[in-house]
């Protein structure tokens, strides 16, 4: 039998196998503790109506579990959350301060060659 390879690429490639199967659970334990939630009102008035009536209340709960999803969403974009989480990650990660380095250095590059093509060009000018 051949053994599999360990190195450092496929622990990386299994960790975020990982982490996206973490976040599929995610979407189900928030699920489950819906219907956890749903089952707390199963004693009352309300729980009666949305029991008693399943084949409306569950696509209507459904639609609105969307439209807070996406409200929520819009919120956390409006805000800028996710931008800002992202900055402070990138500026965490060392391969992203190298390529953001890189692009400083290139622009830095860019504007001295266009200073120096504006020189030559009003030298040649005069």
């Amino acid at each position: 039998m051949q053994r599999p390879k360990a190195n450092k690429k496929t622990l990386i490639r299994w960790k975020i196998y990982i982490d996206r199967a973490r976040m599929y659970i995610g979407y189900i334990q928030f699920f489950m503790i819906g219907f956890v939630f749903l089952d707390s009102f199963r004693d009352n008035q309300v729980g009666e109506l949305i029991y008693n009536h399943l084949y409306i209340s569950i696509p209507i709960l459904f639609l609105l579990f969307i439209v807070f999803s996406l409200l929520l969403g819009r919120i956390d974009t409006v805000l800028g959350l996710r931008e800002e989480e992202l900055r402070n990650s990138t500026q965490s990660n060392p391969v992203m301060r190298e390529i953001l380095e890189g692009i400083e250095e290139m622009k830095k590059e860019v504007s001295e060659l266009k200073q120096q093509l504006y020189n030559q060009t009003n030298n040649n000018s005069r």
